[in-house]
């Protein structure tokens, strides 16, 4: 079914396959302008403070997205939208890389990227689906949706802390979108998402470990900002609640780190905004796990969220009134491999710390400091 849908619009495949080889062939280029203009030294970020990196990636990856959309979609309506506030996002971006901007310039352009699809194109949360079809005014739909991209935005960049990491997780979600879009018709979201997915695979080449070149936050921003874009503009035209639900599955794992990482933060008093360690790719290395070998466990946690994901919109366990035992077994067999691996996470992350010899000379030695 996927790949007869694929093959129905060639545009998907096209628009992937050229964001992939623009990215893979622009990045060692803006790497280079990056060195030149000394935008390499970087925020302490826990274990991934490395200056000689240049981290404006992000540039190469915000025309390996544009130049695919100008050439294999309909740049009209909310698409227009949509382009023209990833454009906004990525500039954001690159001046936080430039030149650190405050918390509040950050977020202000943030919210400003957020709201041109939303105010401007009409891109917002209009229906959800729960026991029927609710209705949601503008006045509520647009803050909130504005509120939903900004908070994805973030979460793409709390979790931009290994090499790779933040572009791997969102290849998967570009994917597993572009396909759940496809289902649903919506085909200008699901070239997109296409685009996002070969712009990630093709930095990675440059940023998987060791890397040579950071995405930034121009990089992160545009990718958390066209993700959470292309999940609003699926519910457009459709109150399925897979397009609500689904997308907040796939994203589980930036979703997951930002929430416990922002309320740590609260609970000792500190900034939100202000970069610490506390990131589960983090909390994995403490434990002793390599940066190859977390960020890779993460990308499998993701995957395997992203296939609970699609047996749930393409294997439904009763479709028309009849229950299908085969969907039933493959949804059954996608959601117990999810919850195990979610399990396995949190053995590692909350039990084998506790008889990790380096854990706790670490506890010992904050302990005697405070």
């Amino acid at each position: 079914m996927v790949w007869t849908q694929l093959t129905g619009h060639p545009e998907v495949l096209y628009g992937a396959v050229a964001a992939l080889v623009i990215v893979l062939l622009l990045t060692p280029a803006v790497g280079s302008a990056a060195r030149y203009l000394r935008v390499i030294e970087r925020r302490p970020e826990g274990e991934r403070d490395r200056p000689s990196v240049p981290r404006l990636g992000g540039l190469a990856m915000f025309i390996g997205v544009i130049v695919p959309s100008v050439a294999f979609l309909p740049l009209t309506g909310a698409m227009k939208g949509i382009v023209l506030g990833a454009a906004v996002a990525t500039i954001v971006g690159a001046i936080d890389d430039f030149r650190l901007l405050p918390w509040w310039q950050k977020l202000g352009g943030q919210v400003l990227a957020a709201a041109i699809p939303a105010v401007g194109f009409g891109v917002y949360l209009q229906r959800f689906t729960f026991v029927g079809v609710f209705d949601i005014p503008k006045w509520i739909g647009v803050p909130v949706t504005v509120i939903g991209i900004v908070a994805v935005m973030n979460m793409v960049n709390f979790l931009d802390g290994l090499d790779g990491l933040a572009a791997g997780v969102c290849a998967i979600a570009g994917a597993t979108f572009c396909v759940i879009e496809l289902d649903l018709g919506r085909v200008g979201p699901a070239v997109l998402a296409a685009i996002v997915c070969g712009t990630c695979l093709g930095f990675l080449r440059h940023n998987f470990y060791p890397a040579r070149i950071f995405m930034g936050d121009s990089g992160a921003l545009l990718l958390g900002y066209t993700l959470a874009a292309i999940s609003v503009q699926g519910l457009l035209k459709t109150a399925a609640l897979a397009t609500l639900v689904l997308p907040l599955l796939v994203l589980a794992v930036p979703l997951l780190d930002t929430s416990f990482v922002v309320a740590k933060r609260l609970k000792s008093g500190q900034p939100i905004y202000v970069a610490d360690a506390r990131h589960l790719h983090h909390r994995f290395m403490r434990v002793g796990f390599s940066e190859r070998r977390t960020v890779v466990y993460l990308w499998a946690w993701c995957g395997t969220l992203a296939l609970a994901a699609l047996a749930t919109r393409f294997a439904p366990p009763h479709p028309h009134g009849d229950w299908n035992w085969t969907n039933l077994a493959f949804d059954v067999a996608a959601g117990v491999l999810a919850v195990a691996f979610s399990a396995y996470v949190v053995y590692v992350l909350e039990i084998v710390k506790l008889a990790n010899p380096r854990a706790r000379r670490r506890r010992a030695a904050e302990r005697n400091a405070a």
